[in-house]
């Protein structure tokens, strides 16, 4: 059986702050992508998950990321019983037209066998 989530915070490109709740069993790191004014594209690392896996994640991947500030809140929950799933991506499209944030959500490197 999986670990129950854990909670974590980070922030973004522009200091913006996010709270996150992960499957430490399963995430490795989560990163945000957005387009600056320039027209170039940054990309940052949220959140890293340095604990190494204690046990097998379970069938289910579920991520939760949310920002007040940002108007950002969503969770994912991915049935995964082969354990094949190694990244999500997740385009966001806030409103009032801020500008879309891509979060890309990785999973723990498979171990290996012996």
């Amino acid at each position: 059986m999986a670990r129950h989530n854990r909670e974590a915070r980070g922030s973004d490109q522009r200091g913006e702050s996010y709270e996150l709740s992960y499957q430490p069993d399963w995430l490795r790191l989560v990163k945000v992508t957005r387009m600056l004014e320039s027209g170039r594209q940054s990309t940052k690392t949220l959140f890293r998950n340095c604990v190494k896996r204690e046990q097998a994640p379970g069938t289910r991947v579920r991520t939760r990321i949310s920002s007040r500030d940002q108007r950002v809140e969503f969770e994912i929950e991915i049935d995964d019983p082969q354990g094949v799933v190694r990244r999500i991506i997740v385009e966001t499209a806030p409103p009032a037209g801020d500008e879309p944030l891509v979060f890309t959500i990785d999973g723990q490197r498979p171990q290996k066998r012996r």
